[in-house]
């Protein structure tokens, strides 16, 4: 089953609704540009409450995420130093963290299997050379690279298409590939056909406006992406 990645989270009701309805992870974006930035205390307010609020025994399952439990956290950076990064798991409580920007395998050598890299290749070829570089270092219990669309001005979230065929190729040699850009819930299903990727990766897509979540897109993404057998799941957890 292919696992699903909610990103740009701002809110405890987005988190709630997506944990319910079966994503495995959710990301935090902590880049000051985008329009989904949040500041490190109030995600650690949010991943607090949502873990507090998924392990209370009066609390349905999650009825997607792999383990049955809660998703796990994911903090997006670009360009932000080693220690930022190490400052804001902690008090984020995240899990991983998601390098967006131009950081260099030897930062995700120091972030010790806490960290991945994600890629915005303007050709396959380039794509190649640079998981060559970054896809060793990723966490062995989590994503290991992340493809995301190229654009000269933008780090993410643009709702442009990342190169399916290119990703394709990765996800061949790469076996926990995540694939982002431009999903939605009408074209993840072609998406999951052609690249085959480990996890698919979610913003805009699932948004009436940029860092506010859709329920009804993100229950349907997530039934699309994870198959039939989710739907039931999904739907009840509406």
């Amino acid at each position: 089953m292919t696992h699903v990645k909610i990103c740009g989270i701002t809110s405890f009701e987005d988190g709630l609704c997506a944990a319910s309805a079966g994503a495995d992870y959710l990301g935090f974006i902590f880049f000051k540009k985008s329009p989904r930035y949040i500041v490190p205390e109030a995600a650690g307010e949010i991943t607090s409450r949502l873990t507090e609020h998924l392990s209370d025994s009066n609390t349905p399952p999650v009825s997607g995420a792999e383990s049955g439990q809660t998703p796990r956290y994911i903090g997006v950076f670009v360009n932000e130093t080693l220690e930022a990064v190490e400052e804001t798991i902690c008090r984020a409580n995240l899990d991983f963290a998601q390098l967006h920007g131009e950081e260099t395998p030897a930062m995700l050598e120091a972030l010790r299997g806490r960290g991945f890299k994600a890629l915005r290749p303007t050709s396959a070829a380039e794509a190649e050379i640079e998981a060559e570089w970054y896809a060793g270092l990723g966490p062995r219990n989590g994503p290991q690279l992340l493809v995301d669309a190229y654009d000269p001005d933008e780090y993410g979230g643009t709702g442009k298409r990342a190169d399916w065929n290119a990703a394709a190729g990765l996800g061949r040699i790469y076996p926990r590939l995540v694939l982002a850009g431009g999903l939605t819930p009408k074209n993840v299903v072609a998406a999951v056909e052609v690249v085959r990727p480990w996890a698919v990766d979610v913003s805009s897509g699932v948004e009436f406006k940029p860092g506010r979540k859709d329920p009804d897109k993100v229950r349907e993404f997530i039934i699309s992406a994870k198959g039939r057998e989710q739907q039931a799941r999904a739907l009840n957890a509406g």
